[in-house]
């Protein structure tokens, strides 16, 4: 599954991922105007179209003795997309630790467990309201999926550049850093210089008794 993914993310068959690509992109530029669910309803009717027509045709020429009977679709019919015991545990456990973290980590931040990752957390918050005024979550979806399908192929084309301004930018941030961590030394007052300590007193000179 990970390997047919990044084929399809760096488009390595250009028509499947075409296909695939063009099809996310007009069923979730669709919901602006249609609800999910008749948008479902039309997808999955467009496809038992085309696969009853394929299976009438084929049908056909096995009436006419052109074809021995094969099945158009045998071999996603075969293919066995059950999970075994094993992975449907394994499966099951990552999604609990997945939910659990999630709950951990939205705890920590909600209850200032730290006070610098809780103002962190609340500016992403701030902002995101922004977001949400500017934009609605159906099309940071679709930006995403252009993204998705578009950068990693952009990084794989144009890597030598790309990383050369990203160290530039790296060396441009560290300028930047030095120099407020110099401003902040030449501002910020020196502590007072520590006291010397108070030299040992003499040792005190015994008399000794006079004889009579």
């Amino acid at each position: 599954m990970a390997s047919k993914l990044m084929d399809l993310v760096y488009w390595r068959n250009m028509r499947w991922t075409g296909v695939v690509f063009t099809g996310l992109v007009m069923c979730l530029a669709s919901l602006f105007q249609l609800s999910a669910i008749t948008v479902l309803s039309h997808v999955c009717l467009g496809i038992m179209c085309i696969t009853a027509t394929l299976r009438l045709y084929y049908k056909l020429l096995e009436v006419l003795r052109w074809n021995p009977g094969v099945h158009p679709f045998q071999s996603y019919l075969d293919y066995d997309s059950s999970l075994t015991d094993k992975e449907t545990v394994m499966l099951v456990e990552e999604v609990v630790l997945l939910v659990a973290f999630a709950v951990t980590e939205i705890k920590r931040l909600l209850f200032i467990e730290n006070v610098i990752d809780s103002i962190k957390f609340l500016l992403l918050l701030y902002l995101l309201t922004y977001v949400g005024i500017a934009t609605n979550g159906l099309t940071l979806i679709i930006a995403a999926v252009i993204a998705i399908f578009s950068l990693p192929l952009l990084y794989k084309k144009q890597q030598v550049r790309i990383r050369k301004v990203v160290r530039a930018l790296r060396a441009f941030v560290k300028k930047i850093r030095n120099l407020f961590d110099s401003l902040y030394e030449m501002v910020r007052p020196s502590s007072a210089p520590a006291s010397k300590p108070a030299p040992p007193a003499a040792p005190a000179i015994k008399q000794k008794p006079k004889s009579k």
